[in-house]
């Protein structure tokens, strides 16, 4: 599925992976060497609810983009790999969207930007 984000420094498309199911949700990234840069998963929550995330058995960093009903970023969190600390999205989110760690900063992305998807 095709996601674009739209901010200050342009559009940027990510091609990601949807985890609509609690199996899916659960495994995320886990066990994943390495995230192609234009690449994530999405998480999507309907209803919109407040969500914690850790990086059990994930190798490799992330950034964690906590996406608001209204498909505007709540917040952005850059997780270390393997961190078992809970990265809570601060108030109830229709969406968390997982990148390579470090790439919302490359790109610009940033807090109030708007996320698209087809849901």
């Amino acid at each position: 599925m095709i996601l674009t984000i739209d901010s200050k420094s342009g559009v940027h498309r990510f091609d990601v992976e949807l985890a609509r199911t609690f199996e899916q949700q659960e495994t995320g990234m886990m066990f994943r060497r390495n995230v192609p840069a234009n690449t994530g998963m999405l998480f999507p929550y309907d209803p919109p609810q407040d969500v914690t995330f850790w990086m059990k058995n994930t190798l490799v960093p992330l950034d964690m983009i906590f996406i608001r009903a209204d498909g505007t970023i709540a917040r952005i969190a850059t997780a270390k790999a393997l961190d078992l600390t809970g990265v809570p999205s601060g108030e109830p989110v229709a969406a968390v969207l997982e990148i390579r760690g470090g790439r919302a900063g490359e790109l610009g992305i940033a807090p109030g930007d708007k996320v698209n998807w087809p849901h």
